[in-house]
């Protein structure tokens, strides 16, 4: 997953992510700012998830929304 892409995608995805992590708080949003280790992190507190579970999670979100390549 290209890094810039997902930084170029962010505004758009916003509001995706928010629909499929609702638990987000737009301070989340604010500090994720596009940055993938960031989303991932934040839904590991958010809800209680391993990393394993959190990046599958975003990968297959990714996947889904034909985000970053």
């Amino acid at each position: 997953m290209n890094k810039l892409q997902l930084k170029g995608d962010w505004n758009q995805m916003k509001g995706k992510v928010k629909e499929k992590w609702a638990e987000l708080t737009d301070d989340d949003m604010l500090a994720i700012e596009g940055e993938r280790d960031q989303l991932v992190g934040r839904i590991q507190k958010r809800y209680g998830h391993t990393k394993e579970i959190a990046e599958k999670e975003v990968n297959e979100f990714m996947d889904g929304n034909n985000c970053c390549g």
